[in-house]
């Protein structure tokens, strides 16, 4: 009986407008869907020139007080120098334009003074434009934090789509690594007795199953590539909403990515290794393992440390380790990880090494 009386809250997106010239709806939006006049655009040094600076000037013809600020790095100390401009402005809500660092950055700072946020991509390269949380950059690699659910994702496809597509290509990669993370979870909930959603699991398998059916049109310059990759990711983010996790987007193969992170910083893009990783995962799982790479192979993404530029050993030391990334989170890997010839046997018979 005590399991009724739990209560759960999911925050979703409100408003949701992806398409052609988005941007010009962006003030209307706004007006509908947060209080306040004083906002607050941020962006890095790229995406100010791409559609910050034509943000700045929508928003300010439509009446609103507009301050920005222009970050360098999904770092703390950037998060917090978000957070003094939001309180030396009495900013009323945030616009995050530009790519998963910036909106990583906007909607931890939102989240840290209880501010409203609006995702703006200017590229599509992970599932992080949706998601109620954020992945900063530490001495010792990349770590993943809960922040808020955007109020609402503004996409505009025209933009995004002259973005370079290596990062659509990750972003894709990214989503379809889902299908190794409900595996995951689901292993975990029956060993385990982990908490679990089977609407999450539900959405995010639908989020990857889209990019694995329309791999054939995810190509370069083309905006219809960009809508069904958007709409995956956006999915794919109202699952970990559900969840009130990253559980359904995030398991041994994100694990895997967070260690090449550290050995081998810079090299690859993160949906790029998760795509590599959930590869490798859904082997050992049992699972079609050839139908995400094949998908990956017709995106243009990575599927082996060569397309990855990670030497094999490297590969096989972010397996070993893997498992020591969130020891709370069980997943195919196990308490103990794999061996040193365990990891070396799988990547080969991927492919990947």
């Amino acid at each position: 009986m005590d399991r009724f009386l739990k209560i759960k809250e999911m925050i979703f997106p409100r408003d949701v407008i992806v398409g052609h010239n988005a941007i010009e709806k962006l003030p209307e939006l706004c007006e509908r869907i947060v209080k306040g006049n004083n906002a607050l655009v941020v962006a890095d040094k790229t995406t100010k020139k791409i559609l910050g600076d034509r943000t700045i000037k929508l928003m300010k013809k439509a009446g609103y007080n507009v301050t920005d600020i222009v970050i360098s790095s999904p770092t703390m100390k950037e998060v917090k120098r978000v957070q003094r401009t939001v309180e030396r402005h009495s900013i009323d809500f945030l616009l995050g334009v530009g790519g998963g660092s910036v909106i990583d950055v906007s909607k931890l700072a939102a989240y840290s003074t209880s501010k409203s946020f609006v995702s703006v991509p200017t590229v599509a390269s992970h599932d992080g434009i949706a998601s109620p949380q954020a992945s900063l950059k530490e001495a010792d690699g990349s770590v993943s934090k809960k922040a808020v659910s955007p109020l609402a994702i503004l996409a505009d496809t025209a933009v995004i789509q002259h973005a370079p597509f290596r990062m659509l290509a990750s972003g894709c990669a990214d989503v379809i690594s889902n299908l190794s993370a409900v595996k995951d979870w689901e292993l975990a909930h029956r060993l385990k007795n982990e908490e679990f959603s089977t609407y999450a699991v539900s959405l995010s398998k639908t989020a990857a199953t889209l990019l694995l059916e329309n791999a054939d049109i995810i190509k370069p310059n083309a905006e219809e590539a960009v809508w069904v990759a958007v709409k995956g990711m956006i999915v794919s983010g109202v699952a970990m909403s559900v969840a009130g996790s990253s559980r359904p987007a995030s398991g041994a193969e994100h694990m895997f990515s967070h260690v090449l992170d550290r050995i081998v910083p810079g090299k690859a893009m993160h949906g790029e290794q998760c795509g590599v990783g959930a590869i490798m995962m859904m082997y050992l799982h049992g699972g079609d393992w050839e139908e995400i790479r094949d998908a990956l192979r017709k995106i243009g993404a990575p599927t082996t440390s060569k397309e990855l530029r990670i030497p094999k050993r490297k590969i096989v030391e972010a397996l070993t380790l893997a498992h020591t990334i969130r020891p709370e989170r069980y997943t195919i890997l196990g308490e103990s990880g794999l061996t040193k010839d365990a990891a070396k046997a799988i990547a080969k018979r991927t492919g990947v090494i």
